[in-house]
């Protein structure tokens, strides 16, 4: 038995190793990027298909491999479009990574800071979402990163103001006439209120949120920016980004949260 297995051993090249190492990656990656939607077994039905493929061609069964072969290589075009929202997260992910960052570089262990961009002023926003928290009035607050967002800044109402918790208030506040829809905030300046956002069809959502947490979600399933939402009927904060929801966030750990966000 190890004469047999030796000379098998002895053909697999450090390449090989490294070309299995990588295609274990991405499907570990694809696989968190799909995990908790219907889409994940739609992969899994793709990697039976393709396995049965393999299996057939090795046992020389021609007409079967035929079949087979021509279902996955006009398979391709249906990925695509099966896996469009996937792709398109997937390609932001990557387009958004830390390595694209234009705040801040890295030099070995130091992280050396790129002051030509403005650091958002992240202690007004608590201020507001722990008073609006505390008074159960509903918010919506998004801010940008790199997306600038325009699409959904043109639906809204342009403010371009000064970064101020007193006018984050008078916005949200329940008889003002911009309290619905979400407030963006990009380069630290409230550029615009009353703004349309999309709203995530992710079934693994809890149902209890309602239409502002799912706009939320679905900005930044969208954008890499991240959204915060003050509950209107129970005052909790709530904090979302890359799609994912965090709620019940007190204000220290919101704080803290912003911080990491934008460097601060």
């Amino acid at each position: 038995m190890i004469e047999l297995v030796l000379p098998v051993i002895s053909q697999i090249r450090i390449l090989d190793l490294i070309d299995i190492l990588m295609v274990a990656l991405m499907l570990y990656a694809l696989y968190n990027l799909l995990k908790g939607t219907a889409a994940i077994n739609i992969l899994l039905g793709i990697i039976a298909i393709f396995l049965a493929w393999r299996l057939v061609r090795i046992l020389e069964m021609e007409l079967l491999s035929e079949i087979l072969g021509a279902f996955i290589s006009v398979g391709f075009i249906a990925l695509i479009v099966v896996f469009q929202p996937e792709i398109r997260k997937f390609l932001l992910l990557v387009g958004t990574s830390a390595f694209n960052r234009k705040r801040s570089r890295r030099f070995l262990f130091w992280k050396i800071r790129d002051n030509s961009d403005n650091q958002t002023d992240i202690d007004p926003i608590v201020q507001a979402c722990r008073r609006m928290a505390n008074s159960n009035t509903g918010a919506l607050i998004v801010m940008s990163k790199i997306n600038e967002l325009e699409d959904y800044i043109s639906t809204g109402e342009l403010l371009e103001a000064r970064i101020s918790d007193r006018l984050l208030e008078n916005i949200f506040y329940k008889n003002s006439p911009l309290h619905d829809g979400a407030v963006i905030i990009r380069n630290n300046r409230i550029v615009a209120a009353s703004c349309i956002l999309p709203v995530s069809g992710n079934d693994s959502l809890p149902s209890h949120i309602g239409l502002r947490h799912r706009s939320a979600v679905g900005i930044t399933e969208k954008s890499d920016a991240i959204a915060i939402v003050v509950s209107e009927q129970t005052g909790k904060i709530s904090w979302c980004s890359a799609g994912e929801i965090q709620t019940d966030i007190p204000p220290s750990k919101l704080k803290a949260l912003l911080a990491e966000a934008f460097e601060k």
